[in-house]
């Protein structure tokens, strides 16, 4: 029990740190224009707590459950096709996909779950909104839905909640790093 104790407050004092860092950075009012925050090693952080949710949720499957489908972005990269796209047409995909996961695991916070559950998407939903200040930082334009409002193309659907958060580790560890790090003023040795 005291062992789990000290894991929480470990976790939640990282969280806090990485979380100061960002707003630092990203401090509203500034004259100066956001510092872009380049290390890997913060993307890393939400890695990991995407990557300790799905866990969560494999383990957790009878009492996790819902019936219902999720849109989910798909998380395959196909380098060829990643390399030959400019930062505008990455930039939209991944925003785009981080928009769709933010929907998908928002629409569970409105469900009666368990304190686990609860506790994994009110941190997903804090660490999505997070990201996108990390690629706003490094100039990575926002989110713009496309005007025919039509189902996009790059999503797929999932079954269960475990799928789902197996889905936002995987677009994190893929096409979000990828796009960090491929961020024009990150290649430029800013950090």
């Amino acid at each position: 029990m005291i062992q789990a104790g000290h894991k929480t407050v470990r976790k939640t004092v990282g969280l806090f740190a990485v979380l100061l860092m960002v707003l630092e950075w990203t401090r509203p009012g500034l004259s100066s224009p956001l510092r872009p925050i380049c290390d890997l090693r913060v993307l890393d952080h939400f890695i990991k707590e995407a990557w300790d949710a799905e866990a969560a949720m494999r383990a957790c499957k009878d009492a996790c459950s819902i019936a219902t489908n999720f849109t989910v972005p798909l998380t395959r990269v196909d380098f060829d096709v990643w390399e030959a796209m400019n930062i505008e047409e990455k930039a939209q995909e991944v925003q785009s996909g981080l928009h769709v996961l933010n929907e998908a695991i928002g629409s569970l916070q409105a469900s009666n779950q368990t304190d686990v559950l609860q506790s994994h998407v009110d941190a997903s939903i804090s660490n999505i909104a997070s990201i996108r200040q990390v690629l706003r930082s490094v100039s990575i334009p926002e989110y713009v839905p496309p005007a025919s409002g039509g189902e996009d193309e790059e999503t797929q659907k999932v079954s269960s909640i475990s799928e789902l958060f197996q889905v936002h580790s995987n677009f994190l560890r893929g096409k979000v790093r990828h796009l960090l790090a491929s961020a024009p003023v990150c290649k430029q040795g800013v950090s």
